[in-house]
């Protein structure tokens, strides 16, 4: 099963899909016709779920595939569940996927951010696992299999730097198009963008400290230029373990869904770093970061309505609606005002519309 099939997740899942000859039983997708065509022509999925505007034409040219609502779609019976809805709209597959015991390749972060503790609750019923795809995380738990979690003092998570790590000197004149040039990799607007605040690296921060149910000042940030060492572990003892982060996407989505079997790939080898450098990240530079941690710090429903504002206003900033320093400025704004609510499904719904509409609020008096 892959939600989010036209993405860039999605799409390398099903490379692996065709490594390993892998069975389909749904697709759920968007509104990129030609792709959907190609992929449902080729995996033929029991039932797929795309955007309502093309649905009927997919009907007619694929008359013998269910189309079903994306939550239907992920509750499909399937060994694993590939999670690669971007954004808070990725919630909901899932929190599906966890209450029925699959296995999920996890590679929306937003839902651990948002929901972590709740979908944990979901998992431990339903028997479901949880296997990170980001490489950060799919590189901490590499380092974790076999190792006692209360041995663990830190975990480390690297971070380019992005495309504004040492110039220009001022942020405030940065352009959607300047921020959307990242140096290392190629990724979707949304997340090229919080790359380029190190809100992305904060995102990680909270992700890894619900999947690893660890405190927020146990999940350390190095910025790594050349990004060659992804993740590392520190353990009680003064002993470190790291992971070379790899290029292509591929290897640790395989990881999710083959471990703990390792089989091989096609894909070339790498060479190792002839040279690395590590040194902090500068927050008052990139103040997103710090206020990830502060939402960490917060708990409760800070995260959710911290993942909230950001969308909201990386997407006006990407409209030319709202300068690159103003990012910042919306999520400091919209955290302050949290609602002190229980950490309930419903109120993490009720948090997320709030956030949104509060950033949008915001938005109107922040100065362009």
């Amino acid at each position: 099963m892959v939600l989010g099939s036209t993405g860039s997740i999605g799409t390398q899942a099903l490379d692996v899909c065709r490594w390993r000859g892998y069975r389909l039983a749904g697709l759920v997708a968007g509104k990129n016709l030609d792709l959907i065509r190609k992929q449902i022509a080729e995996f033929r999925p029991l039932a797929v779920s795309v955007d309502v505007s093309i649905a009927s034409l997919i009907e007619r040219e694929f008359p013998l595939v269910k189309l079903l609502p994306a939550e239907e779609v992920a509750g499909l019976p399937a060994d694993v569940v590939v999670a690669a809805i971007p954004g808070f709209a990725g919630l909901e597959g899932v929190r599906t996927a966890a209450r029925l015991g699959r296995r999920i390749a996890l590679a929306n972060k937003e839902s651990m951010v948002a929901a972590g503790h709740l979908l944990w609750e979901e998992a431990n019923k339903g028997g479901a696992e949880i296997i990170p795809v980001d490489s950060e995380h799919s590189a901490l738990f590499q380092c974790l299999v076999g190792e006692k979690m209360e041995d663990v003092a830190e975990l480390i998570l690297t971070a380019s730097g992005g495309p504004f790590l040492k110039e220009p000197a001022s942020l405030s004149q940065v352009t959607p198009q300047e921020a959307l040039r990242h140096p290392r990799w190629k990724m979707g607007p949304k997340v090229t963008v919080d790359s380029s605040t190190l809100f992305n690296k904060g995102l990680e921060v909270l992700e890894a400290r619900e999947l690893f149910r660890l405190d927020i000042s146990q999940v350390k940030v190095l910025i790594h230029p050349q990004s060659y060492l992804h993740s590392m572990v520190r353990f009680n003892d003064g002993n470190i373990k790291a992971q070379l982060g790899p290029t292509d996407m591929r290897l640790p989505i395989q990881y999710a869904l083959a471990y703990p079997e390792r089989p091989p790939t096609p894909l070339a080898k790498e060479s190792l770093p002839l040279s690395l450098e590590f040194f902090p990240p500068d927050t008052t530079r990139f103040p997103a970061l710090e206020l990830a941690y502060q939402a960490g710090r917060m708990g409760g429903l800070a995260p959710t309505v911290l993942n909230a504002a950001d969308e909201v206003a990386v997407e006006s900033f990407l409209r030319g609606g709202l300068g690159f320093l103003g990012i910042a400025e919306v999520l400091e704004r919209v955290l302050a005002d949290t609602p002190q609510l229980a950490l309930t499904w419903d109120n993490v719904y009720h948090a997320d519309a709030w956030a949104r509409e509060r950033a949008r609020e915001v938005l109107e008096t922040v100065k362009r």
